[in-house]
């Protein structure tokens, strides 16, 4: 575990150093997750302009749901969606040998190794609307309930990485330019509403089978409603399996590879 804390730190530092060395795009992608945060708080303003609530929520709930979304969102920009751009390229070119032939897990090489600071940057500011969010609440939230929900963020984040990576591992035998990101790109869209919006056999996918209802909208319905046993349960049931199935579809991915040097 330690040596693997100093690879990542390494890691961190490296990143910082080559942001510093193209600062106008460091500062063009910051504007540009600005704009993503704008956008979205632009999106639910609109909504309650004509409505009072929404999947059960009134304005300030549905702040404190999106304000989570963006915590997730800026921890995945932060920690892997570099890493995750690049995966099918590296399949497809056969240089994906870099990687494997490391003494280190080559799932945490490729998922971890190039660290956004950009990002990092606008983690902050999520962190500023979270709690700036918070504050809008009309009934308080206690400090317990507070670090629950940030811990369930934090298994959303995991989640999202594992979900995002699953539907990138197909392009090992489809050989396609971007693997099946763009659909992982346009599912995600539900992690972005409310959970109770949806409903049936749609709902019940979302908190099983592919869980985007539980990176950001089962964990703000615990935290405005009190922590519910079968939810938690549910979390706890769900987030390993996930995980399990990414390392079982990698190991099995790694297997049909065709290496530069095959």
């Amino acid at each position: 575990m330690g040596r693997y804390l100093r690879l990542y730190l390494k890691f961190v530092r490296f990143s910082f150093s080559k942001a510093m060395e193209f600062r106008l795009d460091f500062f063009f992608r910051v504007v540009m997750d600005f704009f993503f945060y704008g956008t979205q708080l632009a999106f639910f303003a609109v909504l309650y302009g004509q409505t009072q609530e929404l999947g059960g929520w009134d304005r300030s709930q549905a702040f404190v749901f999106i304000a989570g979304f963006f915590l997730v969102d800026a921890i995945h920009m932060t920690l892997f969606a570099n890493n995750m751009w690049m995966l099918p390229i590296l399949v497809n070119k056969g240089d994906l040998d870099y990687y494997l032939m490391r003494p280190v897990s080559s799932l945490f090489f490729l998922s971890l190794r190039e660290f956004a600071a950009n990002s990092f940057l606008n983690l902050v500011l999520a962190v500023g609307i979270f709690a700036w969010s918070l504050t809008q609440l009309s009934s308080p939230i206690d400090l317990g309930g507070v670090t629950l929900y940030l811990a369930l963020i934090l298994n959303g984040a995991l989640l999202y990485f594992v979900l995002h990576i699953c539907f990138l591992i197909p392009v090992f035998w489809l050989q396609s330019a971007r693997g099946l990101g763009e659909i992982f790109f346009s599912a995600a869209k539900y992690s972005e509403r409310p959970e109770r919006i949806f409903s049936g056999y749609l709902r019940r996918a979302l908190v099983s089978v592919l869980p985007f209802s539980l990176v950001a909208s089962r964990p703000a319905q615990i935290l405005f409603e009190g922590a519910d046993s079968s939810a938690l349960v549910n979390i706890a049931i769900v987030t390993p399996l996930a995980f399990g199935f990414l390392l079982w579809f990698w190991n099995r991915a790694l297997r049909s590879y065709s290496s530069a040097s095959s």
